[in-house]
Parts: structure tokens; C-alpha cells; sequence
């Protein structure tokens, strides 16, 4: 069919996924058995930069719940907040943010 346009399918693409939200994911850290709670909301205070509140309330959580999300975000940023926390001595993972 001579005349007939079709839609470039790479741009098509290309604008859906811009249009999309990036991935939300989280890193969680867990409860250990080796470091203080004080050390813990230490770390939440100068690494993320938590006012005092929200640094124990998280501590908390780890200590109390097993677990805390500390941060949400693109995946590799959420990696390095990870590989942040593994280098204070805690235990965290990269987990993707349920639906």
C-alpha cells in the first residue's frame, strides 16, 4: 500500500516507557543479634540523615518487627543504600516495592 503511514513502533515503545513510573524499590534492613540499638539508630541518623525521632522509631521497628524499610527509590540507588549498610556491619537487602 503505497501512502499508507505506520507508526515507528521503536518510538512508540520508547514514549510508553517514559510514560511509565520508574520501579519503586526498598531497602529493608533486618534485625542481627550483634549490633546495639544505639549503634543501629546511629547509623540512620548519619547515613540517611532521620531527625533523632525517626531514627529510633525505625530502630525500633528493626528491633521489635524484625525488619524496617529505610529507603524507597530506583533500584540502584536502593543497591547502594544496601551495600551502605552491609559496609556499617547491618544486615539489609534490596527488595521491589509490593503493588
Amino acid at each position: 500500500m503505497a501512502g499508507a503511514a505506520t507508526p515507528d513502533l521503536d518510538v512508540v515503545e520508547d514514549a510508553w516507557l517514559a510514560a511509565q513510573p520508574p520501579s519503586s524499590w526498598q531497602t529493608v534492613v533486618w534485625n542481627d543479634p550483634v549490633n546495639l540499638m544505639s549503634y543501629v539508630s546511629r547509623v540512620f541518623r548519619t547515613y540517611f540523615g532521620f531527625d533523632a525521632a525517626t531514627a529510633e522509631r525505625l530502630m525500633l521497628a528493626v528491633h521489635h518487627e524484625g525488619h524496617a524499610v529505610v529507603a524507597r527509590g530506583p533500584r540502584e540507588v536502593m543497591e547502594a543504600h544496601t551495600q551502605a549498610m552491609h559496609d556499617f556491619g547491618l544486615w539489609a537487602t534490596v527488595r521491589k516495592e509490593p503493588a
